[in-house]
């Protein structure tokens, strides 16, 4: 069995880990207080991986959650002490070869004070909305095909 790649960020509520794994079957996500584990069979490989993961701090086992999507599988671990901050996901503080920090996804929220909603009912939000068919309104795209656009004037010849 390989580890799966994964890529984490911290927020005030809760710490996020996206497992990077394509066309995952048999996902497995167990949460305890202070572990996480996670298995999985990805590719047309069927290449078994598997994550032991001894947490930084503790978690709330039942109020944590996983979603699968085609391309990965993003697991949220709700903080059983909320407004802490994780320096690592990690107990240990040895490098895993298997992990980076999303620095796409990072926030410094310590010196935010006024969220209007924290980051569990936002991914709660987003995990109620996944999974269905319905398409984002494109900002009027039908319309820019029915109109010309500045740029397709001419252009004067150039001297």
């Amino acid at each position: 069995m390989h580890p799966a790649t994964a890529k984490w960020y911290d927020r005030r509520d809760s710490v996020f880990v996206e497992f990077c794994v394509e066309d995952s079957n048999d996902v497995k996500v167990n949460f305890d207080k202070l572990k996480m584990e996670f298995n999985c069979v990805s590719g047309t490989d069927n290449i078994k991986h598997h994550n032991t993961v001894d947490l930084f701090g503790e978690i709330d086992p039942k109020s944590s959650k996983h979603r699968r999507t085609d391309r990965s599988v993003l697991c949220c671990l709700r903080k059983a002490e909320a407004g802490k901050s994780w320096p690592r996901l990690t107990k240990d503080k040895a490098k895993c070869n298997w992990l980076s920090v999303d620095f796409n996804n990072w926030k410094d929220w310590e010196d935010d004070s006024d969220e209007d909603l924290s980051s569990f009912d936002k991914f709660s939000e987003m995990m109620n909305s996944m999974g269905g068919d319905d398409l984002p309104d494109l900002d009027g795209a039908d319309e820019e095909r029915d109109s010309a656009d500045s740029d397709d004037e001419k252009m004067p010849d150039l001297e």
